[in-house]
């Protein structure tokens, strides 16, 4: 079929119209309004009261700020950093210091990787708590508290080796400016008969680092037993206290079962007239959390029933009991893993 010129004109005639009329329809319309914007919550500066808002850091094969940035918005204010020296039992008196050079697997925890990790802590308004422990080998018992030697002799070795330990750290500490240094964790049988050894070492310590000092003890009496508390900057206890029998508890009942250690703290602090930090304080998911706090489940194992309601109650326990108190100043929740897997 073909089209005459006067055809054509028409058709062009009218498609010139439909554009005029599509032109001033677009400029009459009312304009479309921009997609809502999801509010992100407000940062705020963080706390003046000088009081340590906690987390225990698992160390990784890097830290970025990505990592940190869930922690700035939780408000957190300190890391703590663990590396690790490993003896071959628990009467064993020595003690290998890794350093972590050329290892890449542990890199969080060589020298190298905590300060980095501290460096980039630091950039975010964080400061950080180097926590070294003691990890046993060979089957004898993987816990501090079972180190243990077996004549003077040996305790005198490994006092030795342990202050070669320590005292590496807290060179590492005060050259790279971290902000406080816990001498020790949970050696109850070093810590208890050997207060000449210790307030030696302390002294050494101060001799080459200047920032906060603790020692951090376990909660099932061994707080109560130290004697050199007073050469320290704050009480450290590892807060695992059991507050229940049963599973699922209410808040009630666990800030009922807080008084009795609330007395024990309370009776060390006006003992020493220090402040006491909660160098380690954590509550699984599970209904028995606050049954043994300090045991956690295998990794590899299938958690088939999270119980955030019971975890909930327990620290909400906690910090009701102890956050009014004027001496207390502050905790380290176990654990933050940054980036998890499944």
């Amino acid at each position: 079929m073909s089209f005459t010129t006067s055809a054509i004109r028409r058709w062009l005639l009218v498609l010139l119209l439909l554009g005029a009329a599509f032109t001033a329809w677009q400029l009459t319309r009312p304009p479309r309004p921009a997609p809502a914007r999801v509010a992100q919550p407000a940062i705020g500066p963080p706390p003046t009261d000088g009081r340590l808002r906690g987390v225990s850091w698992v160390a990784g094969d890097s830290a970025s700020a990505l990592d940190l940035e869930p922690l700035v918005r939780a408000r957190v204010t300190w890391i703590a950093q663990t590396p690790f020296g490993w003896q071959a039992g628990a009467a064993v008196p020595e003690i290998r210091l890794q350093t972590g050079k050329g290892s890449r697997h542990y890199w969080g925890e060589s020298d190298a990787g905590i300060i980095q990790t501290a460096e980039r802590a630091r950039q975010r308004g964080i400061s950080t708590l180097l926590k070294p422990h003691l990890w046993l080998r060979g089957g004898s018992g993987s816990w501090p508290g079972d180190i243990n030697m077996t004549s003077p002799a040996d305790w005198q070795q490994w006092f030795a080796s342990y202050s070669l330990f320590i005292l590496h750290y807290a060179r590492l500490a005060e050259e790279h400016q971290l902000e406080a240094l816990c001498i020790g964790t949970e050696l109850q049988h070093a810590s208890v008969g050997h207060e000449t050894e210790w307030r030696t070492l302390i002294r050494q310590i101060r001799g080459v680092y200047h920032g906060q000092l603790t020692y951090a003890a376990n909660w099932s009496g061994e707080f109560e037993q130290v004697p050199f508390w007073d050469a320290l900057d704050f009480i450290g206890i590892q807060a695992y206290f059991p507050l229940s029998k049963t599973e699922r508890p209410e808040k009630a009942a666990l800030l009922q079962a807080w008084q009795e250690p609330l007395r024990r703290i309370k009776a060390i602090q006006r003992r020493f007239k220090k402040p006491v930090v909660f160098t380690e304080i954590g509550y699984k998911t599970t209904p028995d959390a606050a049954t043994e706090p300090w045991t956690w489940p295998d990794r590899r194992a299938v958690l088939t029933s999270a119980d955030e309601a019971t975890q909930a109650a327990c620290y909400a326990a906690m910090f009701e009991t102890f956050w009014p108190q004027k001496w207390f100043r502050g905790l380290f929740v176990w654990k933050l893993v940054p980036r998890p897997d499944a």
